[in-house]
């Protein structure tokens, strides 16, 4: 796909998905979510790839979903945009590699809801987070499903009921985002992140990925029982055994992703 509101970049196992719509604060339309979507598909089918990054080209993470869109439409118009974010988003837990969010100035409504999607998130101290549809009569439900997994239920209700902006500090008390730097250092912050998570091997990243957000919602006995299995057939890896055997031989593993 020939992309004009997003870029696409790789240096080695670190890639990158740039939102690049900067004079609509890098607003989810229809042409930005079909970009995101194709880009992370390829991403999924790259496994040379450890970690992806989710930036913006502007001075804003993601202002959500285009308003534009979403008047005098119909029922299958709005289905469509819904229905088409959500699979977006759900690519990001389907990807292999581990998704990072580094997020910059706003990141409101749909870009709320990407922020608490990713696996982990770094903000700098100008970032301010929000779910403020009901503010304009449209509440933010898609985006209630990752924030109320990724916060405690009174900190999620208080932000889509009141639809005020939260800071990069509240953000991180709450759990939305793993670490706030200030604004110079957030680019070095996220690279070190990743780097230090692509010093892995990329097979056992993807397997506790999968089976972290397989294990979530399930009641404790089951994750266990879970887990268990999962870890049984990690041990079995060439990867796994590769890494047991450098660190008891007090030297660096070679990966082979097997």
């Amino acid at each position: 796909m020939d992309y004009t509101d997003i870029l696409v970049e790789k240096d080695g196992a670190i890639g990158a998905v740039i939102m690049n719509s900067p004079k609509t604060a890098n607003a989810l339309s229809k042409k930005m979510i079909g970009e995101l979507t194709s880009a992370f598909e390829d991403f999924r089918a790259d496994r040379s790839a450890k970690v992806v990054v989710i930036k913006t080209g502007g001075k804003h993470f993601c202002s959500g979903h285009n308003l534009k869109e979403m008047i005098d439409g119909s029922v299958t118009d709005y289905r469509a945009i819904f229905d088409d974010c959500v699979r977006m988003m759900t690519l990001i837990h389907e990807m292999p590699q581990i998704v990072i969010a580094q997020v910059h100035g706003v990141a409101t409504a749909a870009g709320c809801q990407m922020v608490a999607t990713c696996d982990l998130a770094v903000a700098d101290d100008t970032a301010r987070f929000g779910t403020p549809g009901v503010k304009i009569g449209l509440f933010c439900n898609t985006p209630m499903v990752a924030l109320s997994r990724a916060v405690s239920r009174k900190h999620a209700l208080e932000m889509l009921m009141t639809g005020k902006l939260v800071s990069a500090d509240e953000a991180e008390r709450s759990g939305l985002v793993n670490k706030v730097v200030p604004e110079s250092e957030l680019e070095s912050a996220v690279a070190e992140m990743a780097h230090s998570i692509a010093e892995a091997s990329p097979l056992t990243l993807s397997i506790g990925k999968r089976a972290f957000y397989t294990q979530i919602d399930q009641d404790e006995p089951s994750a266990y029982e879970f887990a268990s299995g999962i870890m049984t057939l990690n041990l079995m890896t060439d990867d796994a055994q590769e890494g047991i055997k450098a660190f008891l031989d007090k030297r660096k593993p070679t990966w082979t992703g097997r």
